[in-house]
Formats: C-alpha cells, structure tokens, sequence
C-alpha cells in the first residue's frame, strides 16, 4: 500500500516540475523573444552601440545640464533594482518632511532664478523609487536651468521635451511623462 501512494506522488511531482518549473518558462520565455524582444531583454537604450541604461529603471543625473528625475528610495544606493521600493514613509512622518524639504532646497540652490512652484514628483519618490519618468510639468520646471547650462534658447528645450513625451494612455489614462534618460540623450545629441 506504502509503494502504491508514493509511487504515483513522486511522477506526479516529476511532472509537475517539468512542467512548470523548465517547459512552461522555456515557452514564456521564447514567446517574449519572438513578440517583445526589447521589452524582454530589459528594454535596455543604447548610445553608439554601447548600453546607457533601460528606459525601465531611473538614474541619477546631477550635473546641471541634465534633467533630473524623481529621487529614489532604494538604498544603500538611489535606483538599485534589487532593493526595490518606496520609503513607505507617511505624510506625517517627520523623516518625509525632511526628505522634501533637503530635495526643494537643491532645487532651489540648483536655479535661484526659477520661482515657479516645484512639480511634488521633482521631491518625492515613486512606490518602486525607480520611476524613469517624471511629470511634464517636471521637465518644463527644469527648462531655464538646462538652458542656461546647456547655453541654448528655453524654446529649444521645451521642443526637445515635447517631442519627448510620452500622452496619455489610449488619450485618456494617466498623464503626459517624459523619460528622463531619453530626454537627456537627445539632449546630447541635439544641444549640446
């Protein structure tokens, strides 16, 4: 009776395994290549042949002729994909405020000139603290100091924003974002 239980439980699982521990992955894993091979290969953004980043995961850009993303959460590093999540600090939280006031400050010190009121993406970070894109108003935040240290027109680098964002989902879902790595190469490329 012993034999005639284990016996069947043990093919069982051997199938089982098989199944879904080597074909079923081979398969998803040969449909994402044939039907998304950018998306399945990390939807990584090359420059001259060489990897800079995906448009998936956020960088960090300091330099004042950049544009910056939405700080990140991870840690001990900023947009490391393996720790992977918010500060799930809540909005009473003094830690937060802090964390947003530092955040306006560099803003502020980064473009004195710039009195606008800053996009709340530019200071908080996303639940994944990895969010590529920041808000259009974001970007167009951001326009006098890269301007200015890029030593080109404003109108120059509100098209180059433009024409870098992405609309709304169907016209209706969500809201206009820019990517902030692509941003940045077409930046390099045409405004140097």
């Amino acid at each position: 009776m012993f034999n005639k239980q284990i016996k069947p439980a043990v093919l069982i699982l051997a199938i089982f395994t098989v199944v879904t521990g080597v074909l079923y992955p081979l398969a998803i894993t040969a449909v994402g290549q044939m039907v998304f091979p950018h998306s399945a290969n990390g939807s990584i953004v090359f420059r001259n042949g060489r990897p800079v980043g995906s448009s998936l995961i956020g960088q960090e850009f300091s330099d004042p002729k950049y544009f910056w993303g939405r700080p990140s959460a991870t840690s001990p590093t900023g947009y490391n994909p393996l720790p992977s999540s918010g500060s799930n600090l809540g909005p009473l939280n003094p830690a937060l405020r802090e964390r947003v006031e530092a955040r306006v400050k560099m803003l502020q010190d980064a473009d004195p000139e710039n009195k606008s009121l800053i996009p709340v993406d530019l200071v908080t970070a996303s639940a994944s603290g990895l969010d590529p894109h920041i808000s259009l108003a974001g970007a167009l935040y951001q326009v006098p100091r890269v301007a200015r240290a890029r030593g080109v027109s404003q109108e120059q680098i509100v098209r180059l924003v433009k024409e870098n964002t992405t609309g709304r989902l169907a016209g209706v879902f969500g809201e206009p974002v820019v990517n902030v790595l692509q941003l940045n190469l077409a930046l390099d490329q045409r405004a140097p």
